[in-house]
C-alpha cells in the first residue's frame, strides 16, 4: 500500500469555496488502475489558516507514478481554480510507503 497525501493551508474565509471545489470535481480516480480510496481531510483552524488534505491510498507507488505521469492526472488538474487568496502557498505533498 502506498499513500499520497498533499497538505493544503487555506485562508479563512475561503473553506466553502475549497471543499465546494472539490465536491464539483471530477478526480477521473475511479478509472485508474491500482487507485483504493480518496479523502478530503479538514484539519485544525488557526488563526491565519485552516489545515486540509487530500488523502489516496494506491495499491503501490507504481500506481501512483503511474497515475501522475497519465492522461486522467492531467485531465483532473486542468480543471477550474479556487478563488485568488484560498491558498496560503503551494500545497505540501507528503508519500508514504506502508510498513505494516
Amino acid at each position: 500500500m502506498f499513500i499520497a497525501m498533499n497538505r493544503f493551508r487555506i485562508a479563512p474565509g475561503f473553506e466553502d469555496d475549497f471543499e465546494e471545489l472539490w465536491r464539483q470535481r471530477d478526480s477521473y480516480l475511479a478509472e485508474v488502475p491500482g487507485f483504493v480510496s480518496f479523502a478530503l481531510l479538514r484539519g485544525a483552524a488557526h488563526d491565519d489558516h485552516v489545515l486540509y488534505a487530500s488523502h489516496t491510498i494506491w495499491e503501490s507507488k507504481a500506481a501512483f507514478e503511474a497515475w501522475t505521469r497519465s492522461e486522467h492526472f492531467r485531465k483532473a488538474h486542468a480543471q477550474r481554480s479556487a478563488p485568488k487568496g484560498t491558498y496560503l502557498g503551494h500545497p505540501d505533498l507528503e508519500l508514504f510507503d506502508a510498513v505494516l
